[in-house]
């Protein structure tokens, strides 16, 4: 991972960082509705919980969502789709990191495909043991533990 602690330190764009796969998953026939698409609530539980890999990893520590910026949904999902979710870091202030969420899914085996289902963009925020608000720079520069 590149060094963060140059922008942890105020707020600012974060340098360019590639998207990374943080998370896959395959949904099942709990999470459709009777037609068999995806719940749009399920998709983003599964965003808000893919979205805060990076910024847990950058803060070292607890973080919670704070806002969503964006949500886009593209295509359906379907029972069946594999889906996979890569995130990269938009901007990392003080106390927050925003985070962009790709999710593409791969379907039909027999055909196989490869379409963007959905995209947000999402802000954290390090939070201390009383769920306070606290700075991260610090702990973005020290060695790990």
């Amino acid at each position: 991972m590149s060094d963060l602690s140059s922008t942890a330190a105020s707020p600012a764009l974060a340098p360019a960082h590639p998207r990374e796969l943080v998370m896959r998953v395959m949904p099942m026939p709990a999470d459709a509705n009777g037609n068999g698409d995806i719940f749009g609530g399920w998709i983003m539980a599964q965003v808000d919980l893919a979205g805060s890999v990076l910024p847990a990893r950058i803060t070292r520590g607890r973080v919670t969502t704070v806002a969503v910026n964006e949500f886009i949904f593209k295509q359906p999902v379907s029972v069946g789709d594999l889906l996979s979710f890569y995130a990269s870091v938009r901007r990392i202030g003080r106390t927050s990191v925003t985070v962009h969420v790709e999710v593409v899914a791969e379907r039909n085996p027999a055909n196989p495909q490869v379409v963007k289902v959905t995209e947000a963009n999402l802000t954290y925020v390090a939070i201390d043991r009383e769920g306070k608000p606290r700075p991260f720079a610090e702990a973005a520069t020290s060695p790990a533990a």
